[in-house]
């Protein structure tokens, strides 16, 4: 316990300077709790999606649709289980609140995502609307949408055959996901597609089609035979698993884990220096006390644990207050953006911060703490 008061009064012995130094520690934390969150989820987020399903896109581009008459190409090649289609509404609700909308089959889609969870009679009433959409459960109780409401939506992409942008849609059914995971991934509409074929100018296309596989093992084959039958075609194709298009849509973005980096690297770099000389002050302050420590009976050993203790000290609080506020932040955005739902400070999240913690604590504490450790009393108390 006389060890602890001892780096506490230690550490508050010049408090401005102390605060100062705990108040940016608190702020870097708090920078990386955030852009380190946004970074596993753009870059490892999509761990959670089914191993058994590969994405067929455009070759060139997600956003290049592909025609319908390929749906039964696709399912025609062996290892194929399942195959669903979405085309990218780009629906717009309210003045301009963004909203992920797809146009997808009813019963292909519920056959390809089973991990979306709606009762019997909600998936019967999406089939048979023509008009009717499904909502995903976090925008539904951010908007108070429920079952039974027209929901009007603008397309920035398809108007319809009389030139109109505006479309109007009847809620059906609130889905959910089978677990936290999925729950987290609620934030889109599915219309019905048959309904978009019919009333959109353009006709019938789809954007990609998601394939469900009979054995998750022959992944690579099976991608590999999709391509090769749509080869030198009008509409080649470029397939690959759901976590790597999820992936590749989000660096479109650009390569979020170096911006993040880059950030974290000049932040960081920018406290190393801050906080080092900091404490390397205050040990130069105290030479003179550290040297009476040793009078009283202190080994060196001692002494250089006592001021890397104050380093410790201070890194970890300061970066404990920033993380905590981190996350506290990013449940509040959750709340507001329905994007960030899936954002999360979790256990990886957590686990750098800590590894950043130690590493920043023992780069700016260890040289001041040896350097204090190696004072010689007869020197320390003659001002040399």
């Amino acid at each position: 316990m006389g060890y602890i008061r001892l780096v506490w009064s230690s550490l508050w012995r010049k408090k401005t300077r102390a605060f100062l130094t705990l108040l940016s520690l608190i702020s870097a934390f708090l920078l990386f709790g955030l852009l380190q969150a946004l970074s596993v989820f753009f870059t490892a987020g999509a761990d959670f999606v089914g191993a058994s399903r590969l994405i067929v896109q455009n070759r060139v581009s997600f956003t290049t649709s592909l025609p319908m008459r390929m749906l039964p190409e696709i399912e025609a090649v062996p290892g194929v289980k399942a195959v669903s289609h979405d085309q990218w509404f780009g629906g717009v609700y309210g003045e301009n609140t963004q909203m992920f909308t797809f146009a997808s089959d009813p019963a292909r889609l519920r056959q390809v995502y089973p991990e979306w969870v709606m009762t019997d009679a909600e998936w019967t009433a999406f089939e048979q609307t023509r008009t009717g959409a499904i909502v995903g459960r976090i925008l539904a109780d951010k908007y108070q949408l429920k079952v039974g409401d027209k929901l009007p939506l603008k397309s920035n992409i398809f108007p319809q055959k009389d030139g109109s942008m505006a479309w109007t849609f009847d809620i059906v059914g609130i889905f959910d996901g089978k677990d936290a995971e999925w729950q987290a991934q609620t934030q889109s509409i599915y219309i019905n597609h048959a309904y978009f074929d019919e009333a959109n100018q353009f006709g019938s296309m789809a954007g990609t089609y998601a394939v469900v596989l009979e054995d998750a093992d022959k992944a690579n084959e099976v991608a590999q035979a999709i391509d090769a039958r749509f080869l030198n075609s009008p509409n080649e194709t470029k397939t690959q698993s759901e976590k790597d298009f999820n992936k590749g849509f989000f660096a479109q973005i650009g390569d979020i884990g170096l911006i993040v980096s880059l950030i974290l690297v000049a932040v960081f770099f920018t406290i190393l220096i801050l906080t080092g000389n900091t404490m390397a002050q205050a040990v130069r302050e105290r030479i003179p006390e550290l040297a009476v420590l040793k009078t009283l009976g202190f080994r060196d050993g001692q002494v250089t644990a006592l001021v890397l203790a104050e380093s410790l000290f201070l890194c970890f609080v300061g970066g404990l207050i920033g993380m905590v506020l981190a996350s506290v932040m990013i449940t509040g955005m959750a709340e507001q953006v329905p994007f960030f739902a899936a954002v999360r400070a979790n256990a990886t999240v957590w686990m750098q911060a800590l590894l950043a913690m130690l590493a920043l604590a023992l780069a700016v504490g260890l040289p001041p703490a040896i350097h204090a450790g190696r004072v010689k009393i007869v020197d320390a108390l003659a001002g040399r």
